[in-house]
């Protein structure tokens, strides 16, 4: 079954040159102009991947993020976020939980190609982990847990770093803001936070003993 992409920007040059990256790797891309086009072609297609950009007029990329994950039938679309704008901590801390990457404009087609790998064999990785824990019969709200920090833990380290670049706490010469250096303190807490949790969930996992019948 071919893998479908569908892209979204209000920018028709930028949507055929995803395209174009998509096609010769391999991938079906289907092709939106404007969040409202991409919520129209979602009511009769389920993309594999949303790949979905910022700026756009009259809905941002926010907007129909938001109405994405709203509807039952769409919030479990992995969603590729990508934009020629800088990410604000505020937006990187009311998003964070909803996408699965961020890449910035202009696109790299290398790094574009290895983010949307990398959100795939993520999932695909979980879903082994947890159909193991399952079988271990482990609780199953920790099961659940596990899965959203393992993606949780990688988008927000992928957020930190473009978020450093925003405000320019990597930038000689630059001093970021008060309310900026406590942003991104902020966020370092949530991934060393969320890194100590996992550790502890993976030795909870390795201790569990399989279900009974099945021990040695």
């Amino acid at each position: 079954m071919d893998t479908t992409i569908l892209i979204v920007d209000d920018s028709q040059f930028i949507v055929d040159g995803l395209a174009a990256i998509l096609s010769r790797k391999g991938y079906s891309p289907i092709m939106a102009h404007g969040g409202d086009e991409c919520l129209r072609i979602l009511k009769s297609a389920i993309p594999d991947l949303i790949l979905l950009d910022i700026m756009m007029e009259p809905m941002d990329g926010w907007e129909t993020l938001e109405k994405i994950k709203g509807d039952p039938d769409t919030r479990e679309i992995p969603v590729l976020m990508f934009s020629a704008k800088k990410i604000t901590p505020a937006e990187a801390k009311e998003h964070s939980l909803s996408i699965d990457d961020f890449v910035s404009k202009p696109v790299n087609p290398a790094q574009l190609i290895e983010s949307i790998q990398r959100i795939f064999s993520r999932r695909n990785d979980i879903k082994e982990e947890l159909l193991l824990a399952e079988g271990k019969g482990v609780d199953p709200s920790l099961i659940k847990e596990y899965g959203a920090l393992r993606k949780s833990i990688e988008v927000d380290r992928n957020l930190l770093v473009v978020l450093r670049s925003a405000v320019g706490r990597d930038q000689a010469g630059r001093t970021p803001s008060p309310d900026e250096m406590a942003a991104v303190r902020a966020l370092e807490e949530k991934v060393a936070s969320s890194e100590r949790r996992i550790r502890e969930l993976q030795e909870l996992l390795a201790r569990t003993a399989p279900p009974a019948g099945q021990q040695e």
